[in-house]
């Protein structure tokens, strides 16, 4: 592209342009794919139509937790009906890894097991029936090693995936022994299952010159892609990952498809036919990590009005038994524990332990969550240690201006709307007024009590590893003036396919059912980054808009001098060209015009976020490039009595920028809480003492349902304050922020459970609050009235 042209498309930003051009971004447009998603016609990787020669694939695992594999018998799965290849470790031709980030996650056990569901070896046969009879047929003996499966143990034995990290500000200890409060306490929260309806599937279909076209239900298909050619020894370019769309992923999606991946395409390689591997969903929850579960230790200290002086906490996360995605996700903890509030002298201790279970990896806030329940945990137990109402003491450790506005790790928060947001929302959702009128509910006695919680989000936005924060596209023009775009993004269900087509739609003026989406394809935007961090709007839709706006720039130059009209005067619009001296052509007779004159009506788009820089050594810098704010008020109502609870009453105000799609985004924000609630309620993962999951299914595994959704929910965008970074249209991520405002959930509990003892110290509550979790904290309350 020359300068000429390049100026021309800096010109035509769409910040520069017409508010009346832009007629489709902004809009409460529904997904894409919602009239195929509800018409079942949506097609997902195991709908697609095979060759009559596929092999279906099934993983032979591990049935004990830590040891040494002594002998290995597999003839009767050769022998077994339908069988057409067998594989273990010794089969790869190339790297025996599918780690992300460490090389030490295997794809093929070699030798050594550990933990319960650990891949060992894969069958290729006739049927997925057949293929899953046969790998049960392996007689395999162990010799049996010591075991670890919770996180004291593992910190007690040095048992670390990768080395702990130490975040420091200021002096903690002396700020905690001078002030005139102290507390100390602990937090565990479980882990949770992405339970995604479409589970792990990948199919791999030989090429020509050995290359391998793989189609993955994966967020991260450059890494697959990366994968899956050092499994088989091949350079990038003789693999290809295509992903149309994805049954949910949740971060489930990200690292753990490159195993099932891996498999599949070795599967192919060694026996030349097309391969599809599907795990069922016991399986698929055996074999995939989950959500870390974490505990924390801490101590603080505190004034009379509950602001904190100072605070140190050991916080450690439950990684299983390899790295997988464990480092960052620690990380984003430690970056997130501060939420709202100002931590002027701080310590914070991070262990990420070696357990013998599967490995837990990214899920849907990436840390986040859990660094943002230990800080609220931290609030509402100084509270009621000294008898204040918890919002006022959020409301006084809050970020603020000046000094108080800078984060354990150096970043300034700009643009703060904690205050704006809880205000509003104070008035809206009368809280003030239901809170004497809860109070007065529960002193009144009675098998029911009810509890309310304020709670707030202050969540940062980039990914923690700088390289990932870019993104690539591809638009096509046609003659006929309609659209094809491709983008490194991955669609899960999240609304960002809709969103891209927005975007360009509005870019180029064009209708939006002109614009196309096609297939993710490493095979025309390469080197993607994972579809995670609630990054995808902002990366690709400003790559896409890089490429269209590339395109518009021809046109419209084209247009100047074919037509003899000043381009500062032209607009594009609603598939309409408007030329300054007040004619008007249709988008598509100038799209022919410039197609006969050789005008190039295709272009890639880059974008690379800007500003973020970090220090790992130090663990200081700018990380994000924003912050994402909201918060929640939560009214419960809980069965003393059963521990049977009840979420009356939801009220949300959450901060979206400038939407590109409403209704997408209250879609998200509805999404991410009721998973939030999940996780905070009722997705209890249990494991035998011997290291077997024993939640590995719907009939074990308690997800949220339709009943366990508020009766009374109002969520709300924040009007008016649109992104201060150059963010897409002015837009902020929605996709993982609103999850951690099922916290107010939590805490709604924890307040209804404090009505049924005489306050004055802090609430024991596990997460998740279950029936039984909470019916014990009742009793316990209860004991010491």
């Amino acid at each position: 592209m020359n300068e000429a042209v390049h100026d021309s498309a800096i010109a035509a930003k769409p910040a520069d342009r017409n508010a009346s051009e832009m007629t489709v971004v902004g809009r409460g447009l529904p997904h894409d794919s919602a009239t195929l998603h509800v018409s079942g016609r949506a097609r997902y990787i195991d709908d697609l139509p095979m060759p009559f020669s596929t092999l279906h694939a099934a993983i032979g695992t591990s049935t004990l937790a830590h040891g040494r594999i002594v002998s290995i018998d597999l003839e009767p799965v050769r022998r077994a009906p339908g069988v057409v290849a067998v594989l273990v470790a010794e089969d790869i031709p190339g790297a025996n890894q599918c780690g992300p980030i460490k090389l030490d996650d295997p794809i093929f056990a070699p030798g050594l097991v550990q933990f319960v569901g650990q891949p060992i070896f894969a069958v290729a046969a006739t049927s997925h029936e057949l293929a899953r009879r046969a790998a049960r047929l392996a007689r395999i003996e162990y010799e049996a090693l010591p075991t670890i499966f919770d996180i004291r143990t593992a910190i007690s034995a040095g048992e670390f995936v990768v080395p702990s990290v130490t975040l420091r500000r200021g002096e903690p200890e002396s700020a905690i022994a001078g002030s005139p409060h102290q507390l100390s306490g602990t937090l565990e929260m479980g882990g949770q299952d992405h339970f995604y309806l479409e589970s792990q599937i990948a199919i791999a279909l030989p090429q020509d010159d050995d290359a391998m076209r793989v189609l993955s239900s994966t967020q991260h298909p450059t890494e697959v892609q990366n994968l899956v050619a050092r499994a088989l020894a091949l350079a990038a370019h003789q693999v290809s990952v295509e992903c149309r769309r994805m049954g949910g992923g949740f971060g489930g999606k990200e690292s753990q498809p490159a195993l099932i991946a891996c498999i599949a395409a070795l599967l192919a390689r060694h026996t030349g036919r097309p391969v599809k591997l599907r795990l069922d969903r016991d399986d698929d929850m055996t074999i995939t990590g989950k959500r870390h579960e974490f505990l924390a230790d801490y101590q603080v200290g505190f004034d009379e009005t509950g602001r904190i002086r100072g605070l140190r906490v050991m916080m450690a996360a439950r990684c299983g038994f390899s790295a997988d995605l464990s480092g960052p996700v620690s990380d984003r903890a430690l970056c997130q524990l501060d939420n709202a509030y100002f931590l002027e002298h701080i310590e914070m201790v991070s262990h990420r332990c070696r357990t013998h279970t599967v490995s837990n990896t990214a899920f849907r806030g990436f840390g986040g969550p859990q660094g943002t329940m230990i800080i609220e945990s931290v609030i509402d137990d100084i509270a009621r240690t000294v008898g204040l109402e918890p919002l006022e003491v959020r409301r006084r450790n809050f970020y603020g201006i000046g000094e108080r506005d800078i984060t354990p790790y150096g970043m300034r928060v700009e643009d703060n709307l904690l205050h704006t947001i809880v205000d509003r929302l104070v008035v809206s959702s009368n809280y003030a007024e239901r809170r004497l009128r809860i109070d007065a509910i529960n002193a009144q006695g009675g098998t029911i009590r009810h509890g309310l919680a304020l709670t707030p989000v202050k969540f940062g936005i980039s990914f923690n590893a700088l390289l990932y924060n870019q993104a690539g596209a591809l638009v096509h023009v046609y003659a006929d003036g309609s659209v094809l775009v491709n983008h490194g993004g991955t669609e899960m269900g999240q609304g960002l396919h809709i969103k891209i087509m927005q975007v360009v739609a509005d870019t180029l003026g064009v209708p939006i059912d002109r614009v196309r989406i096609t297939a993710t394809d490493t095979s025309k935007v390469p080197n993607t980054s994972a579809t995670a961090a609630s990054s995808g709007s902002d990366l690709n839709g400003k790559a896409a808009q890089d490429a269209a706006l590339q395109i518009r720039a021809r046109l419209v130059n084209f247009a100047a001098e074919r037509y003899g009209i000043d381009a500062g005067h032209m607009t594009i619009a609603h598939g309409l060209v408007r030329f300054g001296d007040g004619r008007t052509m249709p988008f598509d007779e100038l799209t022919r015009a410039a197609y006969a004159a050789r005008i190039g009506l295709s272009s890639t788009g880059f974008y690379r976020t800007p500003l973020i820089h970090w220090d790992p050594s130090t663990y200081t810098g700018r990380p994000y490039f924003y912050f994402a704010y909201g918060a929640a008020v939560c009214e419960v109502a809980i069965d003393t009595l059963t521990g049977e609870h009840r979420v009356l009453r939801l009220d949300v105000l959450h901060d979206v920028g400038s939407s590109l799609n409403p209704a997408i985004d209250i879609g998200q924000i509805e999404g991410a809480i009721a998973q939030g609630i999940g996780w905070l309620t009722s997705e209890k993962l249990w494991w035998r003492e011997d290291g077997r999951l024993m939640t590995h299914a719907p009939s074990t595994y308690k997800i949220p349902t339709a009943r366990d959704w508020p009766q009374d929910a109002r969520i709300e965008l924040l009007a008016e304050h649109p992104n201060r970074a150059d963010s897409i249209y002015r837009s902020k991520a929605v996709g993982e922020p609103p999850l951690m405002l099922a916290i107010a959930a939590y805490h709604a509990l924890r307040d209804a459970v404090a009505a049924c003892g005489p306050g004055g110290r802090a609430v024991m509550l596990e997460a998740p609050a279950t029936t039984e979790a909470i019916l014990d904290a009742v009793m316990r309350e209860s004991a010491r009235g």
